[in-house]
């Protein structure tokens, strides 16, 4: 294994994202923190204890790179490029989530009037 390794390569095995030219285009965007320290230049090599901070999603990433990867192996393999400082936590569902009816696969849209009934039933429900 190499001591340093591009970080749109290692963003990309450790499977941060699907292909190495959207983790260059991520990199470039300059939402990417190095040790602290914004970057914008996908060629710049990380080691092991770097530290990564970046948003994902809903989410900020806060991720120790520990290995360096020597080909973008399956998730479990991934895994143990890196340890995540902050975990994402699942968001608890609370009561300002719209509430969103249900309708039985293949029924298709509903009339005019179901519609009505629904938002009549949600109204009353809320």
């Amino acid at each position: 294994m190499t001591e340093t390794l591009r970080i749109d390569k290692w963003l990309w095995h450790a499977r941060f994202f699907k292909s190495r030219t959207l983790a260059a285009k991520f990199v470039q965007s300059g939402k990417l923190r190095l040790n602290g320290s914004a970057i914008s230049k996908a060629h710049v090599n990380v080691k092991p204890d770097d530290v990564l901070t970046f948003p994902l999603g809903p989410h900020i990433r806060l991720i120790k790179v520990l290995a360096m990867g020597e080909r973008r192996g399956p998730a479990p393999e991934a895994r143990t490029l890196y340890e995540d400082l902050d975990p994402p936590q699942l968001k608890p569902r609370t009561p300002k989530d719209p509430v969103v009816a249900e309708r039985e696969p293949g029924s298709g849209r509903p009339t005019k009037r179901e519609r009505r009934q629904m938002d009549q039933w949600l109204d009353d429900a809320g």
